[in-house]
This record gives structure tokens, sequence and C-alpha cells, in this order.
């Protein structure tokens, strides 16, 4: 399948290349903008954008040229070998100067005894003087030869052409007419060779495709193949530069891609629609390989990406792309430059030459220290740090800044997490709420509950009973209550809602107030947030209007007021609790309306609407969920109650908002919430260290909460923040004991192989008592698996007593007075020691005093030096003759 117009890339100049069809151009690649002489722009052949192609020197004296190869040495760097029709190899040159020819190669002629086509030619690229060609089939004769383009001519049998045969002799002997070369190694005798290759890391292999095989041949050996596949894809055969082992080949319409070390099936295979031409590997990029077609004007590239998946490698994926180099002509064919990236030359059907650069897929890597890089081939083009505009901190910039402070770790004082995270009203609010419930259930205000319930539950779980004793919630009692500081007849008093299960979630919202006292301590401390508007909230929803007063004032004439608020006070003193007042006409439609904050606002439309119609209030978003719920609490009858709380709810789950998690807890509606603020946020870490907080429970075997502590684990470790991550798994494990890491490293049975500390019920078999003072204190004497004696100590010869660092004591209670059983850890002089090379040892008080004075093994016999194998003692002997 050879092609009626090719080129191909110099191995030694980097802009320099032959075409060749009827004749052989040299071209030489030149920038634009270079400084070239008028003769030399006349001939130049635009090639691309930036780049010419200048001619210069044509040879037009060779015929029939079927293929070519560029000699791989330097001298001469323009040497080109040239098989024809007739299977004659010619090796020319284009006689530029400064060309040296040490070897005088140029001109040298190399061919068969019979004339055949030369379908391919291939330079050795470790040894520069071995050429190896490829032939049609005639007769018995090999078909594939290989030469050295160094060798002398000798007389013998001829290997000329064109010599005559002798008539009286017969047709297979030829006469000695002229001097010849012969090949070093003739094979495959009677077939065709199609293609061939060397290989890249092995001089002598050389790898064919012939009739219906691909073969591996040692050139020294050249009898029988090493190694062979069946396979009709023996066209275009060439080794992947990257990868020794890697070779591709095809047929008509199909494209395989084999492996060396396993020759027996192809490791990939690609069919086409149209005719294969031409396939190579991009010199420059592993995995790349290119393929061209019949009368089409796409180079079609196969990117083959190998992936791992622990020690097995996995399937290759293949990312398959189409380039169109000269618009719409067919490319007739192609060539990859040899060592600049990505470089490829065309040439179409009708001769036009274009210069074309494959560009990489562009690949984004974001590192955790907020470094940015992207990168284009082999080159980096960008490497800097993300400049975030001010107030739109990068999510893991606050998770890492949070996370060196102890964010979320701290055990009791769990409101201290709430000045870690800003001006954030969620964050603030969770935290509040864990800290709230934690200070309730110290407090026993939440013991009341049945025992198995979920330690952080959520008010719509009170409401509907899921954590009461029954399941069933107690129907609410109403009363009028009259607002405090309003002149009036007290005609329009407000309903207040009361029962147990609202009384639980007003302490959950930090508003269960059993005293005015409890009333004004929460003000007052509203007051020193500078929160005035929420506090004249508080005092109004409890029907305190002069205490909201007061507050008010006090905002608008403290250091900093707001003056607005003085206007308001103004509007709020004229409220009456009749409902058919100008009062109420008026500030129902202007004054509530125009207030900026949603705390004012709720105010007004609290004291503008009807005593059973608070949607304005409820519906408020800018208010607190936490005000807002329990206003409802307060007053909305049990049917409106719940319809609002489960509205709400859903609410809150489907916008991710963290406040929410006052209605839901740490349930399943809790973990639905908490993965859409994940989704919204990409916080995995208020994640997962709120769920550390419920643990134990139910929602520790959500696949969703093991994602995000692993997540958040895994960040920790790409951080290198190695001390939060301990700091992290502590609190976790201090919170379930069901996740606490076993026991990794433990002293086993020389016998049996199991651990010889065992559980205390095991070991209460075979304990052994002594008398006197010492009656109290167990040993284990003998292995609880096998019941085989442990080893005895080098020294006292006594069988080991504790097992691997724990014993087992029983003693009475210093309280109860009762006998109890508890493992504690051994004193050390029990604790078992030995040398890691002798294996040898004892008590380790025993072999501590007895390496006092000596340093060879106490066991009789062993000479083993075990006291100065110890790096410590080596340590501290050279710091002892140091001083001395």
């Amino acid at each position: 399948m050879s092609l009626k117009l090719d080129l191909l890339w110099s191995p030694n100049r980097e802009e320099e290349f032959v075409t060749f069809g009827q004749e052989l151009t040299l071209f030489q690649v030149v920038k634009t903008d270079s400084s070239l002489g008028s003769a030399q722009v006349s001939g130049a052949t635009r090639i691309s954008d930036s780049t010419l192609a200048i001619p210069l020197s044509v040879n037009s004296e060779i015929q029939y040229v079927k293929c070519v190869a560029w000699y791989p040495g330097h001298d001469p760097h323009q040497l080109i070998a040239v098989g024809q029709a007739n299977g004659r190899i010619i090796l020319v040159s284009f006689g530029q100067g400064g060309n040296k020819d040490p070897n005088d190669l140029v001109g040298k002629e190399f061919g068969p005894r019979h004339a055949r086509q030369c379908n391919s030619l291939v330079w050795n690229t470790h040894d520069n003087n071995l050429l190896a060609q490829g032939l049609d089939k005639y007769r018995q004769d090999a078909s594939l030869l290989v030469w050295d383009v160094n060798a002398k001519p000798a007389y013998g049998s001829s290997y000329d052409s064109t010599a005559t045969p002798d008539s009286k002799r017969g047709s297979t002997f030829y006469v000695d007419t002229t001097p010849s070369i012969r090949p070093v190694a003739e094979i495959g005798a009677a077939e065709s060779v199609y293609s061939l290759c060397w290989s890249i890391n092995q001089p002598k292999i050389l790898l064919t495709g012939m009739n219906k095989y691909l073969r591996v041949y040692d050139i020294r050996e050249s009898t029988h193949p090493q190694n062979a596949a069946l396979t009709k894809n023996v066209f275009g055969l060439c080794v992947d530069p990257h990868s020794a082992d890697r070779v591709a080949s095809f047929s008509e319409g199909q494209i395989s891609v084999w492996d060396l070390r396993n020759f027996d099936k192809p490791v990939l295979t690609f069919t086409e629609n149209r005719q294969i031409m031409k396939l190579s590997w991009c010199s420059t990029r592993s995995g790349l390989l290119t393929s061209l077609m019949r009368d089409w004007s796409m180079v079609k590239l196969y990117d083959i990406q190998h992936t791992t998946g622990g020690s097995d490698e996995m399937e290759p994926v293949i990312i398959e792309r189409l380039i169109q180099p000269a618009g719409q002509h067919s490319v007739g064919s192609f060539t990859w430059h040899p060592t600049q990236e990505n470089r490829m030359l065309t040439i179409s059907s009708d001769g036009q030459i274009r210069d074309v650069t494959v560009f990489e897929r562009i690949a984004l890597a974001w590192s955790p220290s907020q470094m940015l890089a992207w990168s284009c081939g082999k080159k980096l083009i960008q490497c800097s740090r993300v400049q975030v505009p001010p107030g739109e901190e990068d999510v893991a910039e606050k998770m890492k800044y949070r996370a060196m402070r102890g964010y979320g770790l701290q055990t009791e004082q769990v409101w201290q997490n709430t000045e870690l995270v800003g001006n954030d009203r969620q964050l603030k609010s969770m935290w509040s709420w864990i800290d709230t419930v934690r200070s309730l259930w110290q407090e026993g205000k939440l013991k009341t509950m049945i025992k198995n319930a979920p330690k952080y539950y959520g008010i719509k779980s009170i409401l509907r009973g899921e954590v009461s004793q029954n399941g069933v919630t107690n129907f609410s009692e109403y009363s009028y209550a009259p607002w405090e500081g309003v002149d009036g007849k007290n005609r329009l008093q407000p309903k207040l809602y009361k029962s147990d299960e609202r009384k639980k979630c007003l302490q959950l919202c930090c508003w269960d107030f059993d005293s005015e006292a409890e009333l004004n301590t929460v003000i007052d401390r509203l007051e020193s947030d500078g929160e005035y508007e929420r506090a004249a909230l508080v005092a109004l929803f409890n029907l305190k209007i002069k205490r909201a007063l007061d507050v008010l004032n006090k905002g608008a004439s403290g250091t900093g007021g707001d003056v607005n608020l003085s206007i308001v006070a103004m509007a709020l003193s004229g409220f009456s609790d009749d409902k058919n007042t100008l009062w109420r006409d008026m500030w129902s439609n202007a004054l509530s309306t125009s207030l900026k904050n949603a705390n004012l606002r709720s105010m007004f439309a609290f004291l503008t609407s009807g005593m059973e119609n608070f949607d304005a209030v409820l519906n408020e978003e800018d208010m607190c969920v936490q005000d807002r719920v329990a206003f409802a609490c307060m007053y909305l009858c049990d049917s409106k109650l719940m319809e609002y709380i489960d509205t709400l709810t859903a609410e809150m789950i489907n916008g991710g908002v963290l406040e929410g998690i006052l209605l839901t807890g740490f349930g399943r509606d809790g973990v639905d919430l908490l993965q859409k603020y994940v989704d919204n946020t990409g916080d995995v870490q208020t994640a997962s260290l709120a769920v550390v907080q419920a643990l134990p429970g139910e929602i520790s075997k959500d696949i969703r909460v093991q994602t995000w502590i692993e997540s958040y684990r895994s960040l920790l470790d790409r951080w290198g923040m190695w001390y939060q991550r301990a700091e992290f798994d502590v609190r976790r494990a201090s919170c379930d004991a069901s996740i606490r890491p076993p026991t990794q490293v433990f002293a086993s049975c020389n016998f049996c192989g199991k651990s010889i500390s065992s559980s205390a019920n095991r070991r209460n078999q075979f304990l052994s008592y002594g008398g006197g003072p010492a009656a109290n204190k167990p040993k284990v004497t003998a292995c609880p698996g096998c019941r085989k004696p442990l080893p005895r100590c080098a020294l006292c010869l006594i069988h080991m007593g504790t097992s691997s660092g724990t014993a087992s004591f029983r003693h009475k209670s210093e309280r109860t007075g009762s006998h109890n059983s508890n493992v504690i850890l051994a004193p050390f002089s029990d604790w078992f020691t030995w040398c890691q090379s002798c294996r040898h040892g004892g008590h380790s008080q025993h072999i501590a005093d007895w390496f006092r004075d000596h340093s060879e093994c106490p066991v009789t016999g062993c000479t083993c030096k075990c006291m100065t194998l110890d790096s410590m003692y080596q340590a501290v002997h050279s710091e002892e003759h140091g001083a001395t």
C-alpha cells in the first residue's frame, strides 16, 4: 500500500523534510519573519500562518520510487535510501555543502536476485549501518533482506538482478559478472513482506507483517520467528516510540494494537468504514496513534489512555479526535516531527503541504492551596493563585481557616463555634441550636422523652409525637392574654396556646420564659449584642409593648444608634387594642411596607393583622426561623401549626437552609437538609462536624454521612493538616465507640499464632493464683487459644504472666465495696520484651537490669549482642563517650 505522493521529516535537521513521488525534493522550513534573500523567497511556499517551505534541492534521476527511508546517522545527514519498483535500493544525497560521507555511502546500490517490488524500507536506529528491506514474493526467494551498508562488495553468487543466467547450468545459478554485497540476513522464503519495523530497545529484533502473520525475528537466528500472531492486519506495522512492547498494524478497514508480551490476540481493535492508507505513532506523545484514510480530508487520532485499579491494569480508555489540516482538500500523507511536540506535516493529493500543530486537550488542576494550573502537552502554561473578590471567599479557604482554629471540635463549649463563622447566620443558628440541645440535656429538661429517641431531634418530631412516651401529642389549651402597657379596654386580646410539646419547642427556640426575669435576660443580651430590632420583636411577641418601646428608644439614643428607631417607637406608641382605629388602617398600608428591617416589619404585621391570620409574620423570610417557629408555637392552633411546620420544613430542606435543623433535627430529614446544603455550598466540613455531634445514631449508617466524613478527612490530608485530622478522628471515636479502630499490634502465640490478648472471660479459665500478698493478682501462664504455656523469662525462668501489656486485677470498688474485674494497664516491669534478632527475652524489668552490666544475650550459648543492636543504646553510648 504505497502512496503516490509522500513526505518525511529529517531525523537530523529539525527544519528539513523531503517529498517524494516522481522526484525527490528537499525543503527547509523557515519562519515568515526570518531575513531571507530575494532568491530564496521567490521559490518559497507558505505552509502555515508562520512558516514557509523553501526548496533546497531536487533529485529527478531516480525512477519508480516506492518507498524511502532517511539515514538516522549524522554523516551524511542528507543520505536517503530509495526503494524502487524492481526491488533495487539506491543510497542518494542532495549534495549540499558540508554533507560529509566518510564511508562512501552515497551511490551504493543493493538488490535481490530477482526483480520484484520493494514494499518497505527501515533503518536500524541503534546500528545505523543496518537497513531492512521488505519485498514481494518470488518463488522460494527470501522476501525480507537485511543489508549492511558499510559492507564491501565481494565476488561470489551475484545478487545483481541484471546478471545473465548461464544456459548450460540452468536458470537457478548466476554467473559472477560483477562484485556484489550479500545481505546479512535473509528471512521469509516464498512469502511477501508488506511492512516491517525494528524493535526500539532490542537492536537485533525485527518485526514483520507478511502474508497472514505478524512475526518477530532475531536477525542473528533468522531461521524461525521468536513470536507470531495470525491476523490479516499486516500493513503499516509500527512500534510506539514510548512503549517498546506496543505495536500497531492495519488492513483495509481495521486497526489492531498489539502487546508483544501477549501476542496471541490484539489488545485493541478499531473498525473504520473507509480504506486505511497509513498508520503512525506520534513520536513525542505517548499512546497517540494516527491513521489516514483514502480520499478523506481528515486525519484521525486515537488517544490510548491506560489506567490502573489497585494492582491490575484496567481496560484502556480510547479518545478519538479528528483534525482537518488542509480544509476540504483530501490528505495524501502525513509525518510527525521526530522531536518537536505535536507537530505534523501533511501533503494533499495535489501536492499542497501544510505545517500543523495538533493542540492537546487542556487539563486543569486546582491545588488544595488555591493554586490553579493548566497545561498544553508537556508545557505548563499557567500557575497562579486564584484571586477571589472581597466578600466572596472560596469555601475551601473558609474550611481551612476554620480547621486551623479547631472549628467544630469543642466538646463542651459548642457555642464557641459561632465565633469562627463570621457573619454567617445559618452556621451561627445551627451551632447555637446544638449548644441549646446539649444544655437542655445536661439540665434534665429533655429527659422526659422516650429512652431510645435520638438526642438531637427537631421540632417536627416533637409535634408529631415521634419522641413522646405514647407516640401521640396532647391537644393544646389556649387562653386570652392581655397586652402589657397598652391603654384601652383590652377588647382585642390574642390567644396563647400551651401544651407540653409546645413548651419543648419553645425551649429549643430559646423562647421558654417561665418568668419575666428570664425574658428580660434574653432581651438584655440582645441589646448588648446591638440587635435592638430583634430585642424589640421578642418583647412585642410576648405582649410587652412598653418594654419594646424602651428597647427602640435605647437603640436610637445609643452610640452609633439608628435615629429611625425613634420614629418607629413613636409610631408603635400609638397602638391601641381596638381593631377599628385609624392607627391600624394607616400603618398596615404605609409604615409596615417601607421598613427595611424584617423584625420591624414583622412587629407591625403582628399588630395590624387579625388575631387569627398571621401569614404576614410567618412568611417573613428575612426573619430568623427560630423566631418564626416560636411565634407559630405561641399563636397558631394545632392544625395550622402542623401545616405551617410541614410547609416550612419542606422549604428549608429544598433550599438547604441550615436554620431548618431546628425543625428536622439530626434525623432523616436533617440528613436531606445537610445534603442539599453541601450541594449548594460544598461545605463538607460543617456537615461532617455537625453529624459527629449526633453520634451514635442511625444517621451514622447513611452513606451520605459517611461520604461527607471521608471527604473531609481526605481534604485535611491533602492540606497536610495531620493534627486536625487526628483531632477529628479522636472526637468522632469518642462520640461513637463502634467506629474505634481495632487493635492492630499484638503478641501472638508461637504455637497457634493467635493473639494472647484475648477476652477476660477466656483468660479466667487459665488464671493461676499465688499465695501471700499477691493473691489478688492473677497471672495468665498459658495461651487462651491452644493452652500451650507461654514463653519463660530468660532470667527468672518463670512463664510470662501478662498478656500483651495488660493484666486483669480484682479489686474492691472504693464506692460500693463490691468486687469487680477491670482490665487496666499492667506495670511496665511485667511487659513482654525480646530481642528482634535472637528472639530471646523476658520481663522488661529483668531484661533492663541484666543489660545494665552486660551487652550479650542472657541465654546460655547465645552470642547475640542484643544491647548493641538497640539504636537508643547506641545514641546514649555515643553521647556518654563524647562527654568524657
